[in-house]
């Protein structure tokens, strides 16, 4: 991509997935702990978490500019990550991705017809085309 726009820098420090994690700007400034799921003290934030949050809001972000392309107003809209994290068979660990987005007062069918729409703009989602199972629900308000 020879045009890119903006350059996010972060360094993550410590041992292991305990350590911390910082953006050179300094907005972002975390602790980070395995959670307890995965045999960690869980005092802290984690990579999956981080992504969660980044999925969603560029997800959410990639709904807008739809829905502004098509004109439709999108009201109080919001979108949901969840990540999973799990062996993948091949000795390393893979993940999942479930976008729960709601649009209230809008038709089920328009508002999945948008959700699908931003599924294939969203860099998220086209990062990790064909790597992750990822699923996008509208859910009902």
């Amino acid at each position: 991509m020879p045009d890119i726009a903006y350059t996010a820098e972060a360094v993550a420090t410590g041992a292991g997935r305990d350590g911390r994690t910082r953006t050179d700007d300094g907005r972002v400034d975390l602790q980070l702990a395995v959670p307890r799921e995965m045999g960690g003290s869980g005092d802290g934030a984690n990579p999956e978490q981080l992504f969660a949050a980044g999925y969603a809001a560029c997800f959410h972000s990639a709904l807008q500019m739809v829905a502004r392309s098509q004109k439709v107003a999108l009201g109080d809209s919001s979108v949901g990550a969840r990540v999973g994290i799990g062996p993948n068979g091949s000795g390393g660990f893979g993940l999942t991705v479930a976008l729960e987005v709601v649009i209230p007062d809008l038709d089920g069918a328009t508002a999945q017809g948008l959700a699908d729409a931003a599924h294939q703009v969203c860099p998220y989602s086209n990062a990790v085309r064909g790597n992750v199972d990822v699923t996008v629900t509208v859910a009902d308000d």
